[in-house]
Parts: structure tokens; C-alpha cells; sequence
């Protein structure tokens, strides 16, 4: 299947792209209308850009499941804490949505996603049953978005770097880890595309395990190529790089989606 977006959905992706190079904080967010986006696809279309951005912040908990902007939540097991601060916290617990009352703060990899404990405040209303659904196809779109910049920046350094009197982007095994994060990425896209049209748990989590891989290949290739410097924090991907290690689990973890999708595959 070939999904092609439309003249109004590439303008609003465009947009973002161009206002995310400029500030990533919230109010640009809110100035684009990322809270106002009501389809699954065109969710896709917004997250892959906050992805590209490695944007900071609840917009997983606020814009795809909450659909209100500055709230957060936690959704135990597979969002065990909430996740950064908003001025609304909630935490769904058997499909019910709950006031939470953020505790102890709790270490994260990555360091822009600030996690605390809670305790469990007043029952308010039952959650719609596609909010988890809606949670894991953004996460997995911002995977895809992470992995995209990722590869882009990797190559583009591949590209300028030199050893022994070439760049290395030229070495045969730089390309091919490089060719081989292109597929990956390129067979997922259309993965979480397609669990957009259809939201339901079998092409939702199959979504989630493609671009979790794709993008954890991302990682690993842009650690490899960058060598020694890939392990400091004064790299300024790292902000990619421990987004990806923190989001391939949130929502989450592969063994679960697996799980999951064998048993919507054979009820």
C-alpha cells in the first residue's frame, strides 16, 4: 500500500519543520495547532517532525492521548511514571482516568525527560479506548522522526570526516550501515502510516516494533560512524541518540507489542 499526503498535510509538515529549527518550546507548538490535530494520520504527520526535532516534553501524553495541551499522564505498567511536568497530571489506571499527585523524581537516560513517582488522586472519567493505541502510533512516529535525523546527520558527517586521506562515507562498510538504517527506516514508515488508517492493536504495535528497530539501528550506526565522540554528551546528537534508547520502551517494550501482536494475529 502507497500512502501519499496531501497538498495540506506536506504545508502543515513543512511548517513545523521550519518553526522547529527556530524553538522547540511549547508555545510554538501551540502557536502551529499541534494540539488542535485530530486524525491519526495527521498525528503521524506532526510527530514525525517533533521527531526530526527530538522536541522535549510530554507531547506523546498531551497531544496524542490526552488531546490537552500542558497535561501529562502516567499509564502504568508500560508508562510507569509521569512523564515531564504540566500544569494537569492524571494516570489511567484500569481504564479510568485519575488526578495524580507527582512525587519522587526519577533518573531517566534521556536527560530532557524528567520522570516522578505519584499517588493516585480522584477517579474523574473513563478514558476512550483508542488513547493507548493513539499513544504508541506517536511514540512510533517520533521514532521514525529521531531515526531520519539521525541518518541524515550521520552521513552528513561521514561525508567530511577523513581517515587515511579519505572520508569515510566513502569506506564500503560506512555504507552499508548506512544503506541498511535507510531500509529500515523506509519499510517502517509506512508501517505506522498504515496502523494511522486502520488504529487498531495488530497494526499498532506491528508499527511500534519496526520503528523502534529502525530507530535503535539509527543509533547504534550514528555511535559507530561518529566513533570516540559519540560517547560524549558535548555531541549535540546525543540528544537524538538517548531519546531513541528512552522511547524504544516507552509504550511499550518490543516483547510486549510482540505479545501482543501474536495474539491479535491468532485469537
Amino acid at each position: 500500500m502507497k500512502f501519499t499526503l496531501s497538498d495540506e498535510q506536506r504545508q502543515f509538515a513543512q511548517a513545523l519543520r521550519d518553526a522547529l529549527k527556530q524553538s522547540t518550546a511549547w508555545e510554538t507548538l501551540l502557536a502551529l495547532g499541534v494540539h488542535e490535530v485530530e486524525t491519526a494520520p495527521d498525528l503521524v504527520v506532526a510527530f514525525l517532525e517533533l521527531g526530526r526535532a527530538a522536541v522535549p516534553g510530554p507531547v506523546v501524553e498531551s497531544f496524542a492521548v490526552l488531546r490537552e495541551p500542558k497535561a501529562t499522564l502516567a499509564w502504568p505498567p508500560h508508562v510507569p511514571y509521569i512523564v515531564d511536568e504540566a500544569e494537569d497530571t492524571y494516570a489511567i489506571v484500569d481504564g479510568v482516568r485519575h488526578r495524580a499527585i507527582p512525587e519522587e523524581p526519577r533518573k531517566s537516560v534521556d536527560p530532557t525527560r524528567r520522570l516522578h513517582t505519584f499517588r493516585l488522586g480522584e477517579a474523574i472519567d473513563q478514558i476512550d479506548a483508542e488513547a493507548f493505541n493513539r499513544g504508541v502510533l506517536a511514540c512510533s512516529a517520533q521514532l521514525i522522526g529521531l531515526g531520519r535525523t539521525l541518518l541524515e546527520r550521520t552521513r552528513d558527517y561521514a561525508l567530511q570526516r577523513k581517515q587515511f586521506g579519505k572520508t569515510i562515507g566513502s569506506f564500503q562498510a560506512v555504507k552499508h550501515q548506512l544503506a541498511d538504517v535507510h531500509v529500515a527506516l523506509e519499510l517502517a514508515e509506512p508501517l505506522v502510516f498504515g496502523a494511522a488508517v486502520t488504529l487498531n492493536t495488530r497494526d499498532v504495535s506491528a508499527a511500534k516494533i519496526a520503528a523502534g528497530t529502525a530507530a535503535y539501528q539509527a543509533m547504534r550506526t550514528a555511535l559507530q560512524v561518529h566513533g570516540a565522540i559519540g560517547y560524549t554528551s558535548e555531541l549535540d546528537l546525543s540528544r537524538w541518540m538517548l531519546k531513541v534508547r528512552a522511547l524504544v520502551t516507552a509504550w511499550g517494550t518490543e516483547a510486549y507489542h510482540r505479545e501482543r501482536l501474536m495474539a491479535a494475529l491468532c485469537p
